[in-house]
C-alpha cells in the first residue's frame, strides 16, 4: 500500500516509521527539510519538500496513486486544506485528519473526512484514569454525543439478560460476539454467557453506571 503523510512532526515521522516497519510504501511531504531527520536512518521512503496544500507538490509526492493519506502539520486549516485537496481532487479513499477544534472535527467527518481529535482523545484518557474505569481508553471510540465500548461478560453478569443492561436514553446493546456463534445483534431477552463480549453505545452521563455493571469482572475490558 501506498501512503502519503503530510507532516513530518512528531506524530508524523512516528507514523511513518511505523506504516514502513509494516512494508508499506510511504512519502512524507514537509515544509522544512531538517524535520525528515526525525525518520531516522532506517527509514526507507520518500521524502518530498513542500507544503500538502499545493496541489503540484502532492501530485509530485504521488498523491494520485495514493491508497491512504494523512494530514497532521501543527494547524487545523492546513490540515483539513490538505485533506479536502486529496478527497476532491486526487480522490484517494482512505484519508485522516488531525484536528485540534473537537467541533470542526465532528463537522468534516460529516463530510467523509476521517478526524483524529487528540483533544477529545487526551481528555478521555484523563477522565477514564481518573475513574479508575475497568476499560482500555485508548480503544473507546467517542462519537460526540455518545460512546461505542464494550466489555466481556464475567462470572457475576453471566444469566442476565439483554434487557437488564440495557437503559432507555443511556445504554443501548448495539452486538454481542460469543464464541463459536460470532457477532449477533441480540433481543432484549438475550441471555448473557461468561465470555460474550458485548458492544453498547453509552450517553455520556452513563458511563460511570456501564463501568459499574461490569465492576466485579477482572477480565472486564472495553474497546471500540
Amino acid at each position: 500500500m501506498r501512503y502519503l503523510i503530510v507532516g513530518c512532526g512528531r506524530v508524523g515521522s512516528a507514523l511513518a516509521k511505523l506504516l514502513d516497519a509494516d512494508g508499506h510504501k510511504v512519502i512524507v511531504v514537509d515544509e522544512n527539510p531538517s524535520a525528515f531527520r526525525r525518520l531516522g536512518q532506517k527509514f526507507s521512503g520518500d521524502v518530498v519538500v513542500g507544503t500538502g496544500i499545493d496541489y503540484d507538490v502532492l501530485k509530485r509526492a504521488g498523491a494520485q496513486t495514493a491508497d491512504g493519506f494523512v494530514s497532521c502539520t501543527d494547524g487545523d486549516n492546513r490540515n483539513i486544506m490538505a485533506a479536502l485537496i486529496a478527497q476532491r481532487m486526487f480522490h484517494i479513499k482512505h484519508i485522516v485528519a488531525r484536528i485540534y477544534d473537537p467541533p470542526r472535527g465532528q463537522m468534516y467527518r460529516e463530510l467523509g473526512i476521517q478526524t483524529v481529535v487528540p483533544t477529545t482523545v487526551g481528555a478521555k484518557i484523563i477522565r477514564d484514569t481518573l475513574m479508575d474505569a475497568p476499560w482500555d481508553p485508548l480503544h473507546s471510540f467517542d462519537f460526540g454525543k455518545v460512546t461505542s465500548l464494550s466489555a466481556v461478560v464475567g462470572v457475576t453478569e453471566a444469566g442476565r439478560t439483554v434487557g437488564d443492561i440495557e437503559k432507555p436514553g443511556r445504554i443501548r446493546i448495539a452486538a454481542v460476539r460469543r464464541a463459536g456463534e460470532g457477532v449477533i445483534v441480540a433481543a432484549n431477552d438475550y441471555v448473557l454467557r461468561e465470555g460474550d463480549e458485548i458492544n453498547a453505545v453509552v450517553a455520556p452521563e452513563a458511563i460511570s453506571e456501564f463501568a459499574q455493571l461490569f465492576a466485579s469482572a477482572q477480565s472486564t475490558r472495553m474497546t471500540a
